[in-house]
């Protein structure tokens, strides 16, 4: 995609070694995972266009969502399945006869994570060694 993936060496290891220490700890990792997330969902969420109709908006759809060994922002679902024509762009309608420019990188989502990708990191990081701290484990 636009930029290389952040990835953690040893995440998973990391979360059983909380684990095993204690059940609850592991949940401190999808905590700092969403934090780094919610950065590129804060600055995604303004650029994406807003339509006239009452309700909610496609904007409304990105969100930060996380497991306890990984991390993505997403947007669209089924309130908005028009949500990656907005994104990437391509044919849809009537005889495909809505047209937008299709970009393989996207407008918003990914455009986002290029541009918050070192506070990502950092925030990622500093989270990351908190939920450590907080376990009692030393960080080097």
């Amino acid at each position: 995609m636009a930029d290389e993936l952040i990835r953690v060496e040893g995440w998973r290891e990391l979360s059983r070694s909380l684990r095993r220490a204690n059940s609850e700890l592991p949940k401190g990792l999808r905590l700092a995972a969403n934090e780094a997330a919610q950065l590129v969902v804060n600055d995604a969420r303004p650029k994406v266009p807003v339509g006239p109709g009452k309700g909610g908006h496609a904007a409304s759809s990105i969100k930060a969502a996380s497991t306890r060994t990984a991390a993505r922002v997403q947007g669209g679902g089924s309130k908005f399945p028009y949500y990656p024509w907005l994104d990437f762009g391509g044919r849809v309608g009537p005889s495909k006869s809505v047209r937008r420019p299709f970009m393989k990188t996207g407008r918003y989502l990914w455009k986002s994570y290029a541009d918050q990708k070192t506070k990502v990191a950092d925030t990622l990081d500093t989270a990351l060694r908190r939920v450590i701290e907080d376990a009692g484990i030393g960080v080097e």
